[in-house]
């Protein structure tokens, strides 16, 4: 291997040996041929077998980051990508590996971090549970109207006059949006819509968002099914308040897909796109969908959270239920419990469950949603969980038999773990999409408790995240 002289170096037929968690792959060098040091390097949009030339684009103490520029083999693990806009997009980094593999690198991927980062022993560590739905798997996505698209190599001699676009951020260029011919992440109406939505406002001569300037009158176009009821949600976000324009273009929505149950739209004129602390008004249909899991019905609005893959978050539910063995008798703390899924799924087997989150909105669609299945044995509070879950609120709602946890990329704060462990609870569960932070918070509990299993759950093919459900059990 011979490395180029420069300030950020290139090296050249380096072979990629591995997949990170985020999804970049790596290739380890020396430096120099005295120096048994390896530094590891970070290749974006290379897979295990690659032998590339490479650019390094960052360098820190102990690793690097690199793009590939040239490449001399590629790995025989590669397959042909199916979607036109693999590479450029962003959204589905690992389609270029069949998906057999992607769930051998997933489940790797969640021991490495496990033992590498808690330095955690697992007595039983279950095959990792793949999606029958590598492909139309989500039951939500959020597109951007952009009025200067992302333009493709073979576009730049010769710039067209068309610039609107409805689709998908660039990664990394926040102004930039690519204009998406066909997406495979959700199946139903979902292309249609979105295809016909933007032939919709062109002809109507509605204005696109332009985000670094922030004008235009269309920004963002939501679309949320059910795979269990057929209900389908659409929301359309309007950085201008103009209600012509916006009754014109909703009643061509509407007239265009009578199967739209719930025909939605914010006005939003924020310097960001969510849509969180503004009103979401109904146009027309009902102000909600439903999602049913066994004999149980979910109410999710526009502002509601729900697993993006309905099939394999009922498998990962299944799995916090079986890890949670209850017997009917517990009290049960679901903390993080965003609407109450878990909660309201685990109700029928427990005495008491008590679920905590900091989103107002959510507690809301918990309570609602165990109105809705005439549940009776829930309760719900909406606060920052490290101010709210203390010895007062355990005395007030009976200390918790089993915790569930589930909780943002970013972990359990340290007060919280403080108090799950004064808690002593028999059992925890703790659902996590992020096995780092997963390994991180479960060795600042090895000192009460004891990992005895671990169920890796693949809810997002294509890509490199992976949601994983780890049993803990009392040292006491």
């Amino acid at each position: 291997m011979k490395r180029k002289n420069r300030a950020l170096p290139t090296f050249e037929k380096v072979e990629i040996i591995d997949l990170a968690a985020e999804g970049q792959a790596i290739a380890k060098i020396k430096q120099d041929v005295d120096n048994e040091k390896e530094f590891v390097i970070f290749v974006d949009k290379c897979v295990p077998g690659d032998i590339v030339d490479i650019q390094v684009i960052k360098k820190q103490r102990n690793f690097m980051q690199a793009f590939p520029v040239r490449f001399h083999k590629l790995s025989d693990l590669r397959i042909s990508p199916k979607c036109e806009h693999f590479g450029v997009c962003g959204g589905c980094k690992w389609q270029s590996l069949s998906y057999n593999v992607q769930l051998e690198y997933k489940h790797k991927q969640v021991n490495d971090q496990l033992k590498h980062i808690g330095r955690i022993e697992i007595p039983e560590t279950f095959q990792i549970i793949g999606s029958e739905d590598p492909y139309f798997y989500r039951n939500k996505l959020e597109f951007t109207f952009s009025n200067k698209r992302w333009l493709l190599p073979e576009e730049m001699d010769d710039i067209p006059s068309e610039m609107d676009a409805l689709g998908f951020h660039i990664p990394g260029k926040f102004d930039k949006v690519l204009d998406i011919k066909n997406c495979y992440l959700q199946g139903g109406l979902s292309n249609e819509i979105r295809k016909a939505v933007k032939t919709f406002a062109r002809k109507l001569k509605l204005s696109f968002f332009d985000l670094r300037q922030q004008h235009g009158l269309l920004r963002n176009l939501i679309i949320r099914n059910s795979g269990s009821t057929n209900d389908l949600m659409v929301i359309v976000s309007f950085f201008e308040d103009d209600r012509t324009k916006r009754e014109l273009f909703l009643n061509k929505i509407a007239s265009e897909f009578p199967e739209i149950s719930s025909l939605m739209y914010v006005v939003n004129p924020k310097k960001n796109d969510t849509i969180s602390d503004l009103p979401v008004k109904l146009f027309k249909g009902k102000d909600h969908i439903i999602e049913k899991m066994e004999d149980l019905s979910f109410k999710v609005g526009p502002k509601s959270f729900f697993q993006t893959n309905s099939k394999q978050a009922f498998k990962l539910y299944s799995f916090v239920r079986e890890f949670a063995s209850l017997s009917g008798n517990e009290i049960v703390y679901d903390l993080y419990t965003g609407t109450g899924t878990i909660a309201n799924f685990i109700s029928f087997q427990a005495a008491k469950v008590v679920g905590i989150d900091y989103i107002s909105e959510a507690i809301d669609d918990a309570k609602e949603n165990s109105r809705l299945n005439n549940i009776t044995n829930t309760v719900f509070y909406a606060g920052d969980m490290k101010d709210i879950l203390n010895k007062g609120f355990m005395d007030k709602n009976g200390y918790p038999d089993v915790i569930i946890l589930d909780p943002p990329r970013a972990g359990i704060h340290k007060d919280v773990i403080d108090v799950i462990s004064e808690a002593n609870a028999k059992r925890i569960v703790y659902v996590s999409c992020n096995a780092a932070t997963q390994a991180r918070d479960i060795q600042l509990l090895s000192g009460k408790y004891r990992v005895l299993k671990s169920q890796p759950v693949d809810m997002f093919p294509q890509t490199a995240h992976v949601e994983n459900v780890i049993l803990l059990s009392s040292n006491g």
